[in-house]
C-alpha cells in the first residue's frame, strides 16, 4: 500500500495516492475548518495483499487543532466510527488563540477496504456549533503505522521557507499584541528542519524561539534595542518550496568551508534569510536542528544587496520610492478610487482623505536611510494641500523617531512637486507621513510622494562573508565559515481556487501519484470531481 496523505496545514494542500474534495468546509492557512453537515472525501488506492484477493487492514490518523468536536467517519459507505470527539488540548497557551494539535487513531477494519479504488469521509454531524480543524489525514497499512507520516515529513522538508503571523507580550503584562511578521529559511543542503532558532539584530535586538515539531507555531521571547523583554509567539501561515517566498526578504547564499585537522574543506552551501519585520539586518543566527546539528554564525562585512544598486556615494540620493512594498492611510476617499496606492504612481491620480489630519505609513522592502522626500499637490482645491506635517521612521513600525518637521509651508500651483531635504544617515523600514494642519480646508490630497535615501552609516545588504562553528549531532563541534554567493528569488505561488459546490484540493499529479497507473488513476477522479461540481 503506498503512502496515503492529505495535509491542510498548507496552502495549497500537499496530498499522496490520493485526491480530497471537500463541502461546508473552510480553507485556512493553517487547517481545512469543517462545519454543521459539511464533509472531508479522500479518493485513495490500495493494492491487494499478496496472495489473497482482499486488503489488509489499515490504520486512520486525523490530526486536528483544539477543542472537543464529534466527527464521524464513513468507508465506502459504511459508518466505522460515530460521534467521535478529540480529547481537550488543556493546559497550554498555544499562538494566536490557535489549539495544540491532536492525534485520533481508528482501525480501518480489512473486510472494508476494497483492493483499487476507496472511499474515506469525515463528516461534522448536522447541527454541531463547533468547527472541527483539521490540519491532516494520513492512512497506513497496520503492519507498518506511521509510514504516511514518514513520507509526510519527508515532502515538507522540501517546503523550508516559513512565515508566521506573531504576537509579543511585554515583561509583567497579560496581553497578547500584533507584531510583525517573521519569515525564515536555513538549509545547508541537508533539508535538516530547525528545531530552536535565535538571532541578533545589527541595534542589538535578540530573539530565540523553540519551533513545534510539527513547524505549525512557535514560542520563544524577545529584547528589544532599548532592552524592553517580552514573551514573543507565533502561528505558521505560509510554507513554501526554495525559492517560492524569498522574493523581496534579504536572502544570503555563501560557500562555506568547515575547519578540520587544521585544514579547511568544502562543505557545500549555507542559504540565511530571516526577516522578523523590525528593520535592522541580522547579525548573528544560531541555531539547531531535528537531527541533533547545532550551528552559530556571525555575518561580517556587507555590501549592497543584489537588484538594489551599488552603494550611494557621500551626499548622492537615490529614489527608494519603487522599493515600497506596502502604503496605509489613516483613511482614504476609496469610492472615488483616490486610494493611498495612488501616491506611488507617476501619474495625476490622487489620495483623499476626508479630514483636516491624516498619516501615511509607508513600509521599504528593506530598510534605507531616506534623507530627502517629494510631494506633489493633487488637481484641485489648495486648501486642501497639507502645510504642517512630521516625516517620522521607525525600524519595527511600532516604536517612531522624527526625522523631519515642517510647519507653515505652502504650494503656489497644482501638480507642483517640493523637495524637502534632512539630515538622516540611519536604514529604517518604516517611514510616516504625520500631517498635522492643512490650508484651510476640511480635507487633505496629494498626488505623489516619493522617498529619497543616501548612503547610511552601517548597509543593510547581504552579508559578504561569515564566521562561527558547526557541530554535527554526537559529533566536536568544527569551525565554519563562508563567503557570499548571488541567490535567486521567485515570486510566492498563487492561491488555489475551488469549484462552487463541492470543492476539490488536489496537489500536482507527479507528487500526488506514483507510477502510470496511479496517475492515470487519479486523473480519471479528478475528471469525474469536475464534472460533477
Amino acid at each position: 500500500m503506498e503512502p496515503v496523505f492529505a495535509d491542510f496545514s498548507t496552502t495549497p494542500a500537499q496530498l499522496s495516492n490520493a485526491v480530497v474534495g471537500y463541502h461546508r468546509c473552510g480553507v485556512a492557512p493553517s487547517h481545512l475548518a469543517v462545519g454543521s453537515d459539511g464533509y472531508i472525501k479522500l479518493d485513495f488506492a490500495v493494492t491487494p495483499t499478496e496472495g489473497r484477493g482482499e486488503a489488509a487492514e489499515a490504520v486512520l490518523t486525523v490530526t486536528t487543532l483544539g477543542a472537543s468536536v464529534p466527527m464521524d467517519v464513513l468507508l465506502n459507505g459504511k459508518t466505522v466510527a460515530q460521534g467521535v470527539t478529540f480529547a481537550e488540548a488543556g493546559g497550554h497557551d498555544a499562538p494566536l488563540g490557535t489549539d495544540v494539535s491532536v492525534d485520533r487513531v481508528l482501525s480501518l477494519p480489512g473486510e472494508l477496504l476494497t483492493p483499487g479504488d476507496n472511499l474515506l469521509e469525515i463528516r461534522s454531524p448536522a447541527g454541531e456549533k463547533g468547527l472541527l480543524r483539521v490540519t491532516a489525514v494520513t492512512v497506513d497499512p497496520a503492519e507498518d503505522i506511521g509510514r504516511a507520516r514518514r513520507a509526510l515529513a519527508a515532502r515538507a522538508s522540501t517546503r523550508s521557507v516559513f512565515a508566521f503571523d506573531t504576537e509579543q507580550r511585554p515583561l509583567d503584562s497579560a496581553v497578547w499584541q500584533p507584531a510583525s511578521r517573521l519569515l525564515f529559511h536555513l538549509d545547508r543542503g541537508d533539508r535538516a528542519v530547525p528545531a530552536q532558532l535565535s538571532w541578533r539584530g545589527s541595534d542589538g535586538a535578540e530573539t530565540a524561539i523553540a519551533l513545534r515539531t510539527d513547524m505549525s507555531g512557535f514560542h520563544g521571547h524577545h529584547r528589544s534595542a532599548d532592552g524592553a523583554l517580552g514573551e514573543f509567539r507565533g502561528v505558521l501561515t505560509d510554507r513554501w518550496a526554495y525559492p517560492d517566498g524569498t522574493t523581496n526578504g534579504p536572502l544570503h547564499r555563501f560557500s562555506t568551508e568547515e575547519g578540520r585537522a587544521g585544514d579547511w574543506r568544502p562543505s557545500g552551501e549555507l542559504r540565511i534569510l530571516l526577516d522578523d519585520g523590525r528593520g535592522a539586518p541580522v547579525e548573528r543566527v544560531t541555531w539547531t536542528d531535528r537531527r541533533g546539528n547545532a550551528a552559530s554564525v556571525t555575518l561580517t562585512a556587507a555590501v549592497p544587496t543584489a537588484g538594489t544598486g551599488a552603494a550611494t556615494p557621500p551626499g548622492e540620493l537615490r529614489d527608494v520610492t519603487d522599493t515600497i512594498i506596502r502604503v496605509e492611510a489613516s483613511d482614504e476617499f476609496e469610492a472615488g478610487g483616490e486610494i493611498a496606492r495612488n501616491l506611488l504612481r507617476r501619474s495625476r491620480s490622487k489620495w483623499l482623505v476626508h479630514d483636516n489630519t491624516a498619516e501615511l505609513d509607508f513600509t521599504l522592502r528593506s530598510p534605507a536611510a531616506v534623507a530627502s522626500y517629494r510631494l506633489t499637490t493633487a488637481n484641485d482645491c489648495a486648501d486642501r494641500d497639507p502645510r504642517n506635517w512630521q516625516l517620522q521612521a521607525s525600524h519595527d513600525g511600532g516604536t517612531w523617531t522624527t526625522l523631519d518637521t515642517r510647519t507653515g509651508e505652502g504650494f503656489t500651483h497644482r501638480f507642483e512637486t517640493r523637495d524637502f531635504v534632512f539630515a538622516n544617515i540611519t536604514s529604517y523600514r518604516h517611514y510616516r507621513l504625520r500631517i498635522t494642519g492643512n490650508a484651510g480646508g476640511d480635507e487633505i490630497q496629494l498626488s505623489q510622494v516619493q522617498l529619497l535615501a543616501g548612503a547610511d552609516k552601517a548597509p543593510s545588504a547581504t552579508a559578504a562573508d561569515f564566521i562561527g562553528y558547526y557541530g554535527a549531532a554526537g559529533e566536536s563541534p568544527t569551525g565554519y565559515r563562508g563567503t557570499t554567493v548571488p541567490g535567486p528569488g521567485s515570486d510566492d505561488p498563487g492561491e488555489q481556487e475551488g469549484g462552487p459546490r463541492e470543492k476539490l484540493l488536489a496537489a500536482d499529479l507527479t507528487d500526488t501519484a506514483q507510477g502510470l497507473d496511479s496517475a492515470a488513476r487519479l486523473l480519471g477522479k479528478l475528471a469525474e470531481y469536475l464534472r460533477t461540481s
